[in-house]
């Protein structure tokens, strides 16, 4: 017995991504960081030129990531996290930020933005 198929094929999701669907995916992660890092102060722009950052989408997920090249950055970083996470929840509702310690130092710390509300009394 077939089963009935109530869209098309021509309108399901393309198994693969077309070089559009790349470049636009790109443009809007260099504008999520552009917009996120000109919403920051001072004191997190200084801390984020002192470490490799940027925005990726993997599964449909946006993600902000952090790499600190030292444990007192990777600590500064940690105690502006929530102020980082309000920031980037301005821009997009569903996105996490992940914050890695130079490596072999630690595991990295992840936070959702849409759970802000648990964090908000350590800011």
């Amino acid at each position: 017995m077939k089963s009935k198929h109530f869209f098309h094929e021509e309108d399901s999701r393309p198994v693969q991504a077309t070089s559009a669907d790349i470049i636009l995916r790109q443009q809007l992660e260099y504008s999520i960081s552009r917009y996120f890092y000109e919403g920051c102060d001072r004191t997190i722009q200084d801390l984020l030129s002192n470490c490799r950052w940027y925005v990726t989408t993997h599964a449909s997920t946006l993600t902000l990531v952090i790499e600190c090249p030292d444990q007192v950055t990777n600590w500064r970083m940690l105690q502006k996290l929530v102020t980082m996470a309000a920031l980037l929840h301005t821009l997009v509702s569903s996105a996490k930020i992940r914050l890695c310690p130079p490596k072999g130092q630690g595991m990295p710390f992840e936070m959702r933005v849409d759970e802000l509300s648990v964090y908000q009394d350590l800011a």
